[in-house]
This record gives C-alpha cells, sequence and structure tokens, in this order.
C-alpha cells in the first residue's frame, strides 16, 4: 500500500532517511525477473536473456505495463529504452514514478509516436498532490527508435532532474516555500507501459494507430534503481536490495546543474523545447503556476 500523502513526518526522520540512504537498492542494472512484475496486458510482456531484456508489444486489442515491486522515496532511476520504429502514431510508450490515490505524485517520460520520417514527441510533466499541468515537451536530437538510449530521473529533497543520456532536460524545484506542494511524502514505483492513445497522442488525434502495422514493440533494459526503498509504516528507512552492493554512488542526494550542466539544459530547451507550460499565457490567463516564476536551472 502506499503511503498516504497526509502522513506527517517529522523532519529528523527525513534526516535519517536521507542519512539512510548510504545502503540502498542495487547500483548495477537491474533483473527485470526480480525487480519487476507484469501487471497488464498477459503475454505482450516478455523477458528474455535472463531478466535483461524486456519487451512491451501493443496489438488492437491491448497493449502492456509492468511496475517495480519496491517503492521508492527519493534516488536516481535509470531506464534503456528503444522506442516503436517505423509508424507509430497513436502510441505512448512510458516510463514513470507513481503513487497511488487521488492527491498521487507523479514524475512522467511519455513517449508520443509520429508516422514513419516525423520525430516522437517527449512529453513530460510533474504531478505533486494529484495536481499536474505541468508540461513540457520535447524534440530528441537523435532517433530514439534505432538505439537503447537512457532516460534517468534524479529525484531528491530539493528538486527533480530529467535527464536524457544523461544530458538535463527540465528541471522541476522544490517550492513548499511559496506554496507550491513538492514530492517528498510519498512513495513511489516505477511503472512503464505502451498503450493506444490515439484519440490525442498523434498531433492532438488527427493521426490515427494504423493497425496494420501492429504488433507495436518497445524495449527495456539496464533498469538501475539507485534509490531509498520504502518499508512500510513507521520505524521505515533506507535499506538494501542486494547485499552485494553496500556502497552507492550517492551523488543523486544534492544533485543539482553545475555549469556544464546548465550549458547543457540550456541547450536542449532553446533547440528541441517544443512546448513549456510556463511560457503559456493563453492557458493561464490568471497568471502562471507560481513555480514558474523561478530560476529555470
Amino acid at each position: 500500500m502506499s503511503f498516504m500523502g497526509s502522513a506527517k513526518l517529522s523532519s529528523m526522520l527525513w534526516v535519517s532517511l536521507l542519512l539512510g540512504c548510504l545502503v540502498m537498492g542495487s547500483s548495477k542494472a537491474g533483473n527485470f525477473n526480480q525487480e519487476v512484475e507484469v501487471t497488464w496486458g498477459h503475454d505482450r510482456a516478455k523477458i528474455f536473456n535472463g531478466g535483461q531484456l524486456l519487451t512491451l508489444s501493443l496489438d488492437k486489442y491491448s497493449g502492456a505495463g509492468f511496475q517495480s515491486k519496491n517503492e521508492y522515496l527519493f534516488g536516481r532511476i535509470d531506464m534503456q529504452i528503444k522506442l516503436v520504429a517505423g509508424n507509430s502514431a497513436g502510441t505512448v510508450t512510458t516510463f514513470y514514478l507513481s503513487s497511488q490515490g487521488p492527491t498521487h505524485d507523479e514524475i512522467d517520460f511519455e513517449f508520443l509516436g509520429n508516422v514513419t520520417g516525423e520525430p516522437y514527441t517527449l512529453h513530460t510533466n510533474v504531478f505533486s498532490q494529484g495536481k499536474g499541468n505541468r508540461e513540457q515537451q520535447f524534440h530528441l536530437w537523435f532517433d530514439p527508435t534505432k538505439a537503447f538510449h537512457t532516460y534517468s530521473i534524479v529525484w531528491n529533497t530539493q528538486r527533480i532532474i530529467f535527464l536524457v543520456d544523461n544530458i538535463p532536460i527540465r528541471v522541476f524545484h522544490n517550492s513548499e516555500s511559496i506554496g507550491v506542494p513538492f514530492l517528498n511524502k510519498q512513495p513511489m514505483r516505477v511503472y512503464s507501459s505502451l498503450w493506444n492513445a490515439d484519440d490525442w497522442a498523434t498531433q492532438g488525434g488527427r493521426v490515427k494507430t494504423d493497425w496494420t502495422q501492429a504488433p507495436f514493440v518497445a524495449s527495456y533494459r539496464n533498469f538501475n534503481a539507485n534509490a531509498c526503498v520504502w518499508t512500510g509504516a513507521a520505524g521505515s528507512s533506507c535499506t538494501s536490495t542486494s547485499s552485494t552492493n553496500s556502497f552507492q554512488d550517492n551523488k543523486w542526494q544534492d544533485q543539482a546543474l553545475d555549469a556544464a550542466g546548465r550549458n547543457r539544459i540550456r541547450w536542449v530547451q532553446q533547440k528541441y523545447m517544443i512546448y513549456n507550460y510556463c511560457t503559456d499565457l493563453q492557458r493561464f490567463s490568471q497568471g502562471l503556476p507560481p513555480e514558474c516564476k523561478r530560476s529555470r536551472f
């Protein structure tokens, strides 16, 4: 069961949780047989190579999805994905973190397919306490269907960083000081799915899924959760999911953008960003959300 967002944890407990993260989930690529469970789609989700590769497929009857067996409260989550090739219009491939319930938290990577030769749209969003509407969208500087690329979420007490091949594309800061709820009370699982959304996904729903191209297939590998594993009710702490990995790379705990990172995110946002809710004055005619007033970086 998800830890409810209404639960109140003292600042001392938060400190102990972060200190406890010196012993965390495995720092090497996880085995899908051990780390995840298929949640829908039955045999449309398949695991190969002794747990090193997972594929999801979509046909006109169903897509498929899986979730991590563990819940996490802060960490760095990496996944390598190769997206649906060819005419992927109408399809959505996802990789995200989410808690449960009407006031859930969520951190989204969603890949919106397109007709052959047109770029995918990388759709990102952040929900805190059930409130989203924080979309930023990008085109990628490579073809995400030709090879695996690494998509990462860094989540600590101060910020959330979205990265593609370790290049930052977006930062969502902790803005609790100005009344914006941050994602720091609800542990989240990792979820991935492949599904049909041709009512909105491609060019606003104008381009429909071509089922003659089915099955559509997305592939996953090298799932890594260098993260605090949530173990339940009172007294929970960060624990290790692998007894052979007692020392971790914990830079994510206070990771921010250095000068090089700021230059990279500026390059991505200037050249490849196609939508930013923080500049949509028509949508937010009564005023932009308060977090938009902060520096992007």
